[in-house]
């Protein structure tokens, strides 16, 4: 315990009532609930945003003037003065320190003060020295009685805490203050032998440097050690998930890769690059057991993820079983069917397309097709896990841009599927992955094909728009095909289809004229939508128009040039997927992005379109992505189904994240303090919640 630190007077549990505190009724109570402050545990692990640096309480004659600090003092007289101005009262005290040096301390608006200030209270008091007409002058920006807790809110490192117009910081800092007195006696988790060999301090002296640093490394020291304990309790809930997933469940062994992959390998046009291959033999590894296989296969755009995950649905076929691709979009379970069906085809294996826009009547053909078997390999979207869909024997599932499906949406294909690849072509690095994908295995693809030329980016203003329809152009003359991506002009996907529909005939009359030109939405009916595609992959289109559907999913080797009108209106991610629709083949490829002049975007703006410009890597561009939007929004710990963190921040915490990993790999059975929190972090059992 710090030297100092009060004695807690009873013991109280971590998640009692903040009315627990004091000062704390019904109506505090309420406003504090709406900061995400319901218990006494909430509130000592409510952390400062930063701090004002006001130094020790010094005395009066040690100041110069203009110099601004804290100072203990008595009061020894106080007057309320007028000014000419109707609206301006002075209250002027006459203040002297230990030392004896006396000062006129000077607070505006607020004559209150001057019935509360009685000659002979001690006070805190923190401003301006300034040279006055007898005594030099104190103007005072903040003062505080020096009683209990003296120095909360004057004195040493001040806290700032995220407040409300309900809730200020300095009743904030009253409240901690409460709250880490009773923390004392809440449990800590960590196993006293880690702690030692790390050398830790105790969770309550962590949270009491935490909100009272000495000096701004121990806040740092502090907010680590907490971070490494709540990642720990992270890493074991993860764990603990995966072996939900896995308990008591069977995997139908799939045994070594037999002819028909073979046959595959054969039919490819290209090498498989070493990247896709060790991806293939990671996940030929879980395949050939009966431990079901739960894996996250990321890669950058054109990194050929695609090709990996046919593979593992025909390892599946060549057993005598069935596959599943999953995909969170029509436009892209479509995309993913005309890619693979031709293949599926050639090699003798059935392909089948399910999503909701399937006629009543296919649908229903699929889905008998399905039960009995006839049906090897299904494209869909979430209509694959309806309860109506059956399978004769789904032994893997694909989930394609695994992000945008809900937590119950994935397990659901878990549920029918032992063996799983998630993918994602939104790639993280690594040590990040292993936390927000902590129940998962992780394979990179991390560089695409070799013959891949990496995409000129350009950043264009409006008064220079014409030079880029001038260079697509130019293309399309030379023999290629090209995109133009319309601006987001609303959350409305009708709107936008309008918008889109209303741009590509204003290009085939304008800019444009003489091309063959296309539209492409997310409103085309299921059979229009695959109509333009079809057109479009077999150069019956020299331009495709259209809204971010196509962001993912496309593969047009002959298109060498978009357009990206707008561009500011995007986010870096999606910017990057959408200039990976061209690229897809040897040529050199080019993205033009258009916008408003670079004085009239925000900072964030430009940061995103300089970024593309000069990065071509994904996994780069998702450093700088999380770096400008904050983990939260890129990670979608929300949307993975992870609890929010309080003290780690999974972007610079990476060392503590190994760190978190080996010891929950050795504690994972570990009862007591640290399996109630593991609970408590949770909202109950992780095994029971994701299993």
């Amino acid at each position: 315990m710090d030297q100092g630190a009060p004695r807690p007077r009873r013991r109280v549990a971590p998640d009692a009532s903040v009315e627990t505190l004091p000062g704390v009724g019904p109506k505090v109570a309420e406003r504090l609930a709406r900061l995400g402050l319901r218990t006494v545990r909430d509130v000592a692990e409510y952390l400062p945003r930063a701090f004002l640096d006001w130094g020790d309480a010094t005395s009066f004659r040690e100041l110069r003037f203009g110099e601004e600090a804290t100072v203990e003092c008595t009061v020894e007289r106080v007057s309320l003065r007028p000014t000419r101005r109707r609206n301006l009262k002075i209250v002027e005290a006459l203040v002297a320190d230990r030392s004896g040096s006396r000062v006129a301390a000077i607070w505006f608006n607020q004559a209150w003060l001057a019935d509360r200030l009685a000659p002979g209270t001690r006070l805190l008091v923190h401003g301006e020295i300034q040279p006055g007409r007898g005594l030099p002058s104190f103007k005072v920006e903040r003062h505080e009685v020096a009683a209990n807790g003296a120095g909360l809110h004057t004195v040493g490192l001040v806290p700032l805490y995220p407040a409300s117009e309900e809730v200020s910081t300095a009743k904030l800092r009253e409240l901690t203050a409460h709250a880490l007195v009773l923390a004392r006696w809440f449990p800590d988790p960590l196993p006293a032998r880690l702690r030692h060999e790390a050398e830790l301090p105790l969770r309550a002296d962590a949270l009491t440097r935490a909100h009272r640093p000495a000096e701004r490394a121990d806040f740092d020291h502090a907010r680590e050690r907490l971070a490494l304990e709540e990642l720990l309790v992270l890493q074991l809930g993860l764990l603990r998930r995966r072996r939900g997933l896995l308990e008591d469940v069977t995997a139908p062994p799939l045994g070594e890769s037999g002819a028909l992959v073979a046959r595959y390998r054969e039919s490819l046009p290209f090498t498989l690059t070493p990247e896709q291959e060790q991806a293939i033999a990671e996940i030929d590894g879980d395949l050939r057991g009966t431990s079901p296989m739960q894996r996250l296969l990321q890669g950058d755009v054109g990194s050929g993820k695609t090709v990996v995950a046919l593979y593992a649905l025909l390892r599946a076929v060549e057993h005598g079983h069935q596959g599943a691709l999953m995909a969170p979009t029509e436009t892209l379970a479509e995309q993913h069917f005309l890619t693979i069906e031709g293949v599926c085809r050639e090699l003798g294996a059935r392909c089948e397309l399910l999503t909701s826009s399937v006629s009543a009547r296919q649908h229903e053909a699929v889905r008998g097709r399905l039960a009995t078997g006839e049906a090897e390999i299904v494209v869909g979207t979430h209509a694959l896990i309806q309860e109506q869909v059956s399978f004769r024997s789904l032994a893997v599932a694909v989930v394609d841009e695994q992000h945008r499906f809900g937590v119950e949406q994935r397990r659901a294909i878990g549920a029918h599927a032992p063996h799983v690849l998630h993918m994602t072509a939104t790639p993280i690095p690594r040590t990040l992955a292993q936390t927000v994908y902590g129940d998962l295995d992780v394979t990179e693809i991390a560089r695409p094909p070799r013959n891949r030329k990496p995409i000129v980016t350009s950043w264009i203003s409006h008064e220079r728009g014409s030079d880029a329809y001038t260079r697509l152009r130019k293309h399309l003359t030379d023999g290629r095909q090209a995109y133009v991506v319309c601006p987001l002009v609303s959350e409305s996907e009708t709107i936008e289809a309008r918008a889109a529909e209303a741009e590509a005939v204003r290009l085939q009359d304008a800019e444009l004229r003489g091309f063959r030109v296309g539209c492409l939405h997310g409103k085309l009916p299921t059979a229009e939508r695959r109509a333009v595609m079809d057109a479009f992959k077999h150069g019956e289109l020299d331009v495709l128009v259209a809204t971010t559907v196509i962001e993912v999913g496309v593969d047009v080797p002959n298109a060498t040039i978009m357009i990206v009108q707008e561009a500011d209106r995007f986010g870096l991610a999606q910017l990057h997927q959408l200039r990976g629709r061209v690229g897809r083949g040897a040529d050199q490829s080019y993205c033009l992005l258009v916008s408003r002049s670079k004085e009239e975007l925000t900072e964030g703006a430009q940061a995103r379109l300089e970024a593309l410009v000069e990065i071509a890597d994904g996994f780069e561009l998702s450093e700088v992505d999380l770096e400008l939007r904050g983990e939260g929004q890129v990670l979608g710990t929300r949307q993975s189904g992870l609890p929010d963190l309080k003290f780690a921040r999974l972007t610079r915490d990476r060392e503590l994240i190994a760190r978190a990993r080996e010891w929950a790999t050795e504690l994972r059975d570990a009862e007591g303090p640290l399996d109630h929190e593991v609970e408590a972090f949770f909202g109950g059992a992780p095994d029971a919640q994701f299993g």
